[in-house]
């Protein structure tokens, strides 16, 4: 046991924690605490892991992880994997800068020919409507032909049959009453919703609402460690995907679903084929825990 496990497990002992109380605080699964004790790293997913359990570890006893990072620096394995997600969003983001503004530059002689024959065209039509305007004879309705639209509008008012007023009215009265008999046959359907209602640090809660289901999938776009637990706070699922990996589960059957995220950039979560959002940045905090309350859709 190097002195980084004993002080490790003294803290726990301390707290009055088990080894099992620890792994339901910190969802870390007990044979990796006993690593980390024992100063036995073989057994976690990945250098990047090793650290972030040890964080977490010591999140849980209440020992500052700065503080013990830099006095056992000799006994942590040393890795820059934390780095990658924020790199390798900066990389790309030049690139997509550097693209999009040679586009933009190969654009502008292509816009600049297109508003010049534009213009031309616009400069040309002005021309040709001031010439037809000018030809064109200017015309004036004659007293004559204004009265006699007035009379011909009274002689249609005289001939108009009498009941068409009774039947455009019961026309009316009765267009309310089939409007309601339409609304109340084509009664709008809830739409799902599923919106983050608490963050506290690492963790986010979320509830999903309006389905009568909840079906759950973890994508990987790189490596990341991923732990799934149910209501009961049962382990469905812990492991480590490679990238275009994927856990499909379904909890239509349970309250909650307790997501530990080790690599949240590498991670997409959807429910019912919609992308959840992280609330806290992926490539800020890196290890995340997301929590999903299910409250099923009320039967009529």
């Amino acid at each position: 046991m190097t002195e980084l496990g004993i002080r490790l497990k003294e803290a726990r002992e301390a707290k009055g924690y088990s080894l099992d109380d620890l792994q339901k605080i910190t969802k870390i699964q007990k044979r990796y605490l006993v690593g980390i004790e024992e100063g036995s790293y073989d057994a976690m997913p990945g250098k990047f892991y090793v650290r972030a359990f040890i964080k977490q570890y010591c999140e849980a006893v209440g020992l500052p992880s700065e503080v013990i990072f830099e006095e056992y620096k000799d006994d942590i394995p040393t890795t820059y994997d934390d780095e990658i997600p924020v790199s390798l969003s900066r990389v790309q983001s030049r690139k997509s800068v550097s693209e999009s503004s040679g586009k933009v530059f190969d654009f502008v002689p292509k816009l600049l020919i297109a508003l010049f024959v534009i213009g031309a065209l616009v400069v040309v039509w002005v021309f040709w409507q001031g010439k037809v305007g000018d030809k064109a004879p200017e015309r004036q309705p004659s007293e004559n032909q204004e009265q006699v639209a007035v009379d011909e509008n009274e002689k249609a008012e005289k001939e108009k049959p009498a009941d068409v007023g009774d039947d455009q009215a019961e026309t009316e009265e009765d267009a309310p009453a089939q409007e309601e008999d339409e609304a109340d046959e084509e009664e709008p359907k809830s739409e799902q919703s599923l919106d983050a209602v608490n963050t506290e640090g690492k963790k986010t809660t979320y509830e999903l609402k309006n389905t009568d289901d909840f079906k759950l999938r973890l994508s990987a776009k790189g490596d990341t460690w991923i732990g799934v637990y149910n209501t009961e706070d049962d382990l469905l699922f812990e492991g480590l995907l490679k990238e275009g990996n994927e856990k499909e589960f379904d909890f239509s059957k349970e309250k909650v679903a307790y997501l530990v995220i080790g690599n949240a950039a590498n991670t997409d979560i959807s429910v019912n084929g919609k992308m959840l959002e992280y609330k806290v940045s992926p490539t800020e905090v890196v290890r995340q825990d997301i929590v999903i309350n299910y409250e099923r859709e009320a039967t009529q």
